[in-house]
C-alpha cells in the first residue's frame, strides 16, 4: 500500500491527499525545506574537507558517497511534489528536521495528525 494512503488511513481519512489549502503551504515549505537540506548537506562536506586525519584521496572518495546517498534522499524526499504526494513529502520533510515547528503548525491539524501517526509509527 503506497505510503500516502497509508497516512491518510491512520489519520482516519480514506482519501490519500490533502487539503487545497496544504498543498499551497506545501508549494511555499517546499523550496525553503530544499534549501536547508542542501544547507546540511554542506555542512557535511565542509566537516570532511577539514578533516585532516585523512589524505585527500579518502576525504575526496568520501565526499563522493556522502554526495551520492544525499543526491538519493534528496531525491526520494522533493522529487516531483504533487497532492497525491503530498503527505508523504511533508512526513519525510518533518522526519528529517526540514520543517520549522511554525511551517509544521500551519498544516491543518488532520494533515497533522496524519503525519504525526506515521513518525510515530516508524
Amino acid at each position: 500500500m503506497p505510503l500516502a494512503l497509508r497516512l491518510a488511513k491512520r489519520s482516519g481519512d480514506v482519501t490519500p491527499h490533502i487539503t487545497e489549502s496544504d498543498c499551497e503551504i506545501l508549494r511555499h515549505v517546499h523550496p525553503l525545506a530544499l534549501e536547508r537540506f542542501r544547507e546540511r548537506v554542506l555542512g557535511e562536506v565542509e566537516g570532511v574537507v577539514h578533516n585532516s586525519t585523512q589524505d585527500h584521496h579518502a576525504r575526496y572518495l568520501e565526499i563522493f558517497k556522502l554526495v551520492q546517498q544525499r543526491d538519493r534522499k534528496i531525491s526520494r524526499i522533493f522529487d516531483d511534489p504533487r497532492r497525491s504526494s503530498a503527505l508523504t513529502m511533508l512526513a519525510h520533510m518533518r522526519s528529517e528536521g526540514l520543517l520549522t515547528d511554525e511551517e509544521f503548525s500551519s498544516l491543518s491539524q488532520e494533515t497533522r495528525n496524519a503525519i504525526e501517526a506515521f513518525l510515530d509509527g516508524r
